[in-house]
């Protein structure tokens, strides 16, 4: 980690171990060198995940009170059309709420300023069948 400050990749879990996935870290990599990209697609928070599932009824609590207030930004992943999952749309409310400096990342690996639109969050029924079905 080289004690650079954190930035987090959200993105939906069906792009997890993708050559896109690989491609994303690269391009946030290439933008910010000056962070290390906290990728949640390791098996310590897979692990804490399920622990915290269990015991709160909501593993993404695990993201909200222990990983997410360590970061000093995100960059978080949209669909093809724009649109973000509620999970990845929710981790970068907090980061914005936390006075963090949060981006955008498209599919073609340009990132820019994130600009919070609550038109663009799908509803985890929504996010669920989209991350699911691919």
């Amino acid at each position: 980690m080289e004690n650079k400050p954190l930035m987090y990749f959200g993105h939906p879990i069906n792009f997890y171990n993708t050559k896109k996935e690989k491609k994303l870290i690269i391009a946030i990599q290439e933008k910010f060198p000056e962070y290390y990209i906290e990728n949640p697609n390791q098996l310590i928070h897979k692990d804490n995940y399920i622990k915290w599932k269990e015991r709160t009824g909501n593993g993404m609590n695990y993201y909200f009170k222990i990983v997410l207030p360590k970061m000093e930004g995100g960059t978080f992943l949209c669909f093809e059309d724009g649109m973000f999952g509620a999970g990845v749309f929710g981790e970068a409310e907090f980061l914005k709420d936390s006075g963090k400096l949060i981006y955008e990342i498209n599919l073609e690996e340009k990132i820019k300023e994130m600009i919070l639109d609550s038109s663009r969050t799908l509803s985890i029924k929504e996010t669920k069948k989209r991350v699911y079905s691919f």
